[in-house]
């Protein structure tokens, strides 16, 4: 049965908005166009943070769109743009899931995934600014369509290049690519991050060094790489925590230990603070553990292995900017994920391994420095229609 809802209904004691519900990557959430929204930032916060179910003292945004989890209370808001690099530009929003706060201090990459796609197929995009090419490999004989976003958060530039079809093209979603943390096979999604170093901080070692000496308020101190590549982290050895058996750390374990998440939030404060960064944020920098491996046979080819907490979260994947940073991290003289990765066969692909599986980050590197990183990953859009709040 259709229930035709007022405009009255609408605009009176039910105010809406038209939103596209989506999965990027390991995460999920809403993407709004801009025209959508107040003109002001400033008052997008009563509608984002209510559509979303926040704030929720239980954790679960039972009454939103949110299913209380970080990588699950997410917004991608997009807009037509006049930049000459670019073809939209998007702005991301991560709402806090028990006090309700609007962050937009970082962007997202498994998110960026679903940015391209939408914005040509709901007209952010002419034509023009399509180029279509025919791709080689597992998936050859289709053609592929690019288009270049301009993220607000981290004034930096992303090439999206994926699977069109028909006339005028559209995002076509069918493909053979599967990707660890998301069940079936889909079309790839190639996101090129163009000069992703000091996304935040201006330099991809803000402090200018590997690795620095974190000072923490009960007097002790610990080692940390400092790396800002696409949204800054920080990087510790998970052997220098002091834990009985830090070879098996997940999730989990994170979670159930108060004491545990306590003392990695005074570490990633103390980062933020020598990167020049608020502390207070939540979103920006992450904090990311990282495990020695014995050997590649024993690794199965990755390269390096990670735990990351995202919004105080232990995160059942990998945030993708920080796979971004943890990849040319790898690759950074003297970092800790230096020292602990191993060498693969391609030297300019770190493989990654992360509590959902593992993904590869390309990286390219020019006179020792940074020009692009490249991520895999698949997008789908799930649910069109308006969002209550």
């Amino acid at each position: 049965m259709h229930v035709s809802i007022s405009n009255a209904s609408r605009e009176g004691a039910y105010p809406s908005f038209p939103a596209i519900f989506a999965r990027g990557g390991t995460s999920n959430g809403l993407v709004i166009l801009r025209k959508h929204l107040p003109p002001s930032v400033d008052e997008w916060h009563r509608i984002l943070s209510r559509a979303m179910g926040s704030p929720d003292p239980y954790g679960r945004q039972l009454d939103g769109m949110g299913s209380g989890f970080s990588s699950t209370s997410k917004i991608c808001v997009l807009a037509p743009t006049d930049r000459p690099d670019a073809d939209v530009e998007f702005t991301f929003v991560q709402v806090g899931i028990k006090d309700g706060s609007m962050d937009m201090a970082g962007n997202c990459g498994n998110m960026s995934s679903i940015v391209g796609p939408i914005s040509l197929d709901e007209g952010l995009v002419k034509l023009p600014t399509i180029t279509t090419e025919t791709e080689k490999g597992p998936e050859s004989g289709y053609t592929t369509g690019l288009v270049r976003i301009f993220n607000t958060n981290t004034s930096k530039i992303i090439h999206s290049r994926f699977r069109v079809s028909g006339n005028p093209p559209r995002y076509c979603p069918e493909g053979d690519y599967e990707m660890d943390g998301v069940p079936g096979k889909q079309s790839k999604i190639v996101l090129s991050f163009i000069n992703p170093g000091g996304a935040k901080t201006g330099r991809a070692l803000p402090t200018g060094n590997p690795i620095d000496t974190l000072l923490l308020p009960d007097g002790s101190a610990i080692q940390a790489s400092l790396i800002d590549v696409s949204n800054p982290g920080v990087f510790i050895r998970v052997s220098d925590l002091g834990l009985a058996s830090p070879e098996a750390l997940d999730p989990a374990t994170v979670e159930a230990s108060p004491q545990l998440k306590a003392r990695l939030e005074q570490i990633r404060q103390a980062g933020a603070s020598m990167m020049g960064l608020d502390p207070k944020t939540e979103s920006v920098p992450k904090i990311v553990m990282v495990f020695p491996l014995p050997d590649t046979k024993q690794a199965g080819g990755v390269n390096i292995k990670c735990l990351a907490l995202s919004m105080g979260q232990a995160h059942k994947a990998v945030p993708l900017t920080l796979a971004l940073c943890l990849g040319a991290g790898a690759r950074m003289p003297g970092t800790v994920p230096n020292q602990l990765a191993t060498v693969g066969g391609n030297a300019d692909i770190v493989t990654i391994g992360h509590p959902s599986g593992r993904l590869d980050v390309g990286t390219t590197m020019r006179d020792g420095s940074l020009v692009s990183a490249e991520l895999h990953r698949t997008a789908r859009v799930l649910m069109k229609g308006d969002v209550f709040y």
